[in-house]
């Protein structure tokens, strides 16, 4: 008799939110001691050590995150309209809530290219969800609208800084004290009330392999290093299981990331086959 392995599981989070920071590879990153916040939630939680973005510049690999696709954009060039699957219009479609947070977006449902003043700019570049027809404008906010009652987030979220604190213009030891001051009350919160901090990097500093930092921090989260190979496809792919929705694009060749949560005590979620 063969025996069978049981699905995989994922848990389904009453929050997620997800922080896409600038250009720096792993190792520019992990050990050093100008990021003494990242480098703690890293040892604290599911560091992943071998975690890839997909391509250059940014602006393709926001748009891979966001929809499995650079959709045809291979430059930083705005703006752009598509009329394709996306995670923030699927959620949104099956009956969930998304919402982008920026820095210094001037207005709610803003689509302008850029704003603000160097180097705390506001890139639309940056902004994948933007350019999705079935986002609708209200979900398209400036981080001023990031609350602070954290059970009023949507059930999923992004955060993009600006161009200083995201360490696209400023230092590693800006970003880390920007996440720390603006990000660590959501990410201490999110482990006691059934809720995810994904921390990711949109590129490296295009050195060979195109290798960055990406922590999951939250509820039934399992600490350790993690040494699978993902991608932006993998946390899409991830993101989508947790509230089964369907792949899309190239994320429908990814496995979502099953190993670094304690299904013990899952209080909801999906079975993968």
């Amino acid at each position: 008799m063969t025996a069978c392995s049981a699905p995989a599981q994922v848990p389904q989070f009453d929050h997620v939110v997800v922080v896409v920071m600038e250009n720096h590879s792993f190792s520019q990153i992990l050990g050093n001691a100008n990021a003494p916040y990242i480098n703690g939630l890293a040892g604290e939680n599911a560091n992943f050590t071998q975690s890839f973005a997909i391509e250059h510049p940014s602006q393709p690999n926001y748009l891979d995150l966001f929809s499995g696709s650079n959709q045809g954009v291979t430059d930083n060039s705005c703006p752009h309209t598509f009329n394709v699957a996306n995670l923030g219009g699927q959620l949104i479609a099956s009956g969930f809530t998304f919402a982008g947070y920026s820095e210094e977006l001037p207005a709610a449902g803003s689509t302008v290219c850029s704003a603000g003043t160097a180097p705390y700019t506001y890139q639309r570049k940056h902004n994948p969800w933007v350019n999705f027809s079935d986002v609708p404008p209200e979900s398209n906010q400036p981080f001023t609208a990031f609350p602070s009652d954290f059970t009023t987030l949507p059930t999923l979220s992004f955060v993009v800084p600006n161009q200083c604190h995201d360490m696209h213009d400023c230092s590693v030891a800006t970003g880390d004290a920007w996440l720390q001051a603006n990000i660590d009350p959501y990410a201490q919160w999110a482990k006691t009330h059934n809720s995810l901090l994904v921390l990711t990097w949109d590129e490296n500093d295009s050195s060979i392999p195109n290798q960055i930092t990406t922590i999951f921090v939250g509820a039934l989260v399992v600490p350790g290093q993690y040494g699978e190979t993902i991608n932006h496809y993998t946390v899409l792919a991830t993101l989508e299981a947790l509230y089964g929705l369907d792949a899309a694009g190239a994320a429908a060749n990814q496995t979502p990331i099953t190993d670094v949560w304690d299904t013990t005590v899952f209080k909801g979620g999906f079975e993968l086959e």
